[in-house]
């Protein structure tokens, strides 16, 4: 009973909290329209009383002071930063002369229909932001941690690497950690985008913002609270919003110069009929009508339209786009990307799986496969790379137990060298083989598929053979590209040129290059810029991919899983390991920029109509409050069908 009792408490709360909200909000709109209609009703019926000039007067003052007095301290407190041309300015001046003219129902009305539209703008981007931040921010505020099978709740940030937390089904993981238990299916919608659960395994890594969907897991902490993946990708989002687009910077350098022009351009309007009559006697000059078609003018000539529907444009293009699991680091980059006529892709974990499989395993006569297993197992177990993994678990399955090695020194594009019992021991490629002068059989050059050579000493020992496989999203990726009319895609690997080929062809992807060092790789896109009609986006996922990230035009890291480097250095990260999400982001700049032109093209157009209508006396205030709030509102509606346009 008494359950039912809080939850009705707190269900009354929030309705009165949210009545509360719209009085706050809407409660000066609301007297100043009822003021407003209850005078043009009582002019319209010719009440007596309101016949009177200061009737009229004190009725419409008190319609206006509601929404009037707000705009009025806010161009005085401008005023006093020294930003007098600012749209509050604007607004008040007309509405003020407005009143000075004696017509007063319409200085209310564009004081009324302003105030209702900077409502609707602000509600439009307050709503746009949160569900930037709302978006990601599931961060859980407990972690359940197991201390001597005991389970004590601490907040997150004070769970120390190492530790053991333990998640129910339904709960989100609040650091990221490795599985304890065999296998568990993770919902990872916050973090990739993908609605079908994950298996995880026994000793595979389980990211804070996951949710056990099936069962208790317990997991061993291995980063920090302001580490996590999580923590990682909302500063990503948050920061996107700070980085702001070409239009965006534009439109607001314009303002500052527009404005000030529209102003003087007023005070002309008034200003030349005068001194035209002064010469010319004969031509009779009204200073109320000329005054009524400078106030006309000013209300039209508020950039209100462009100022707040082209940065929500932008806010609803990245959080569409990030509901889709693919993160934009700033409006200046959802720009960019539009302009990409070249994706270069990285093969291994980009296009491929990454998930090598051990083969084969041929020695020399005098080398047993379990040693030479056990060998390469040892130097390779401290590595992330994929290959290394596929070779630890392949000695696992066959019960091969690795040695403890020390001082492994990687050399890039080749492999690793340590030393055992004063033996130098080189585990690699070939190239890690010529570059240390030792011989291998011919053969070796000619094979397909990845070969992992070892050597000891100057002695070649044998070799395993691993081959990786095509993600089925590679397919649906490169038919995305081409359909968005970009046809100069090419893939980039250190994998010999035999692989590379043979994975392009599959996907039908005509240049190729492969036994690519990671400079080669520079140099490769360095090549293509050297063409200016080259827009390029590289795709990779790996710190080797970090120098060819930054180096192109628009540098796509793949996986919020994969490497800290790669998503630091890149400009747009895809959250899952879907290759076809390039497109995605492409068609998500697109479609983000189609709207922000619109917008631009409609205030544009609209304004100027009707500021020459109003120069010329043929358009009165109501025809400037649509030019004005109207066409804000029609803008800030149509930025936000870009939640629906980018599917």
């Amino acid at each position: 009973m008494s359950c039912n009792c809080c939850c009705t408490h707190h269900k009354h709360a929030v309705e009165n909290e949210k009545k509360n909200s719209w009085l706050k909000d809407y409660w000066r709109i609301v007297l100043s329209a009822l003021l407003l209609l209850g005078g043009i009703i009582l002019n319209s019926t010719g009440f007596t009383l309101f016949q009177e000039r200061y009737a009229a007067f004190c009725w419409y003052l008190l319609a206006y002071l509601p929404v009037g007095l707000p705009v009025l301290k806010e161009a005085w407190e401008n005023i006093v930063r020294k930003d007098v041309f600012s749209e509050f300015t604007l607004m008040s001046i007309a509405t003020v002369g407005a009143f000075y003219i004696g017509e007063y129902p319409e200085g209310v009305a564009v004081m009324l229909f302003y105030s209702l539209g900077e409502l609707f703008q602000e509600k439009a981007v307050d709503r746009a932001k949160r569900n930037i931040g709302s978006l990601l921010d599931v961060r859980p505020e407990t972690a359940t941690v197991i201390k001597d099978n005991e389970s004590v709740v601490e907040a997150p940030q004070r769970v120390k690497v190492g530790e053991v937390i333990e998640v129910k089904a339904g709960e989100r993981v609040p650091l990221d950690g490795v599985m304890l238990g065999e296998v568990a299916a993770f919902n990872t919608s916050a973090l990739t985008g993908e609605s079908v659960p994950r298996n995880i395994r026994q000793g595979e890594e389980v990211l804070a913002g996951m949710i056990s969907t099936d069962r208790v897991v317990r997991i061993r902490v291995t980063k920090t609270f302001e580490k996590s993946a999580l923590s990682r990708i909302l500063e990503l989002v948050q920061d996107a919003s700070e980085r702001k687009a070409p239009a965006e910077l534009f439109i607001r350098r314009f303002a500052r110069i527009y404005t000030p022009i529209v102003t003087g351009l007023a005070v002309l309007i008034i200003l030349l009929p005068y001194i035209y009559s002064s010469i010319i006697p004969e031509y009779p000059f009204i200073f109320n009508d000329w005054l009524y078609r400078a106030l006309v003018f000013l209300v039209i000539s508020c950039p209100c339209a462009l100022v707040v529907s082209i940065p929500l444009g932008y806010f609803g293009g990245i959080g569409a786009a990030s509901r889709l699991g693919v993160l934009f680091k700033g409006g200046n980059y959802l720009d960019a990307v539009t302009r990409i006529n070249t994706v270069i892709f990285d093969k291994t974990g980009t296009l491929t799986k990454g998930i090598f499989e051990v083969q084969s395993c041929e020695t020399q006569p005098d080398m047993s496969e379990e040693k030479l297993i056990r060998l390469v197992a040892s130097v390779e177990r401290n590595s992330t790379h994929p290959i290394a993994k596929a070779i630890a678990r392949y000695a696992g399955q066959r019960g091969i137990e690795p040695m403890a090695v020390s001082d492994i020194t990687e050399i890039a594009g080749h492999g690793l060298q340590t030393f055992m019992d004063n033996d130098r021991i080189l585990v690699g490629n070939t190239r890690l083989l010529d570059k240390f002068q030792v011989k291998y059989p011919d053969k070796l050059s000619s094979i397909a598929d990845t070969v992992v050579v070892c050597a000891i000493g100057t002695t070649y020992a044998g070799h395993l053979l691993l081959s990786d496989t095509l993600k089925e999203d590679a397919f649906k990726a490169i038919e995305g590209l081409k359909a968005l009319n970009i046809d100069n895609i090419q893939i980039l690997s250190g994998d010999k040129q035999g692989i590379v080929f043979n994975f392009a062809r599959k996907l039908g992807v005509a240049q190729a290059y492969g036994d690519l060092l990671p400079d080669g790789k520079v140099k490769h896109v360095e090549e293509l810029r050297r063409d200016a009609r080259n827009r390029i986006a590289f795709v990779g996922d790996g710190i080797n991919d970090t120098p060819v990230l930054a180096l192109s035009h628009v540098g796509i890291a793949m996986g919020g899983l994969g490497s800290d480097a790669a998503i630091e250095t890149a400009d747009v990260v895809i959250q899952t390991d879907h290759p076809s999400k390039v497109a995605t982001a492409i068609h998500a700049g697109r479609q983000t920029r189609r709207i922000i032109w619109q917008n631009i093209s409609l205030a544009f157009g609209v304004k100027l109509l009707v500021l020459i209508l109003g120069a010329g006396g043929m358009a009165t205030l109501w025809e400037a409050v649509f030019a004005d709030v109207g066409v804000a509102l029609i803008a800030i509606i149509n930025a936000t069908r870009i939640q629906k346009l980018i599917k």
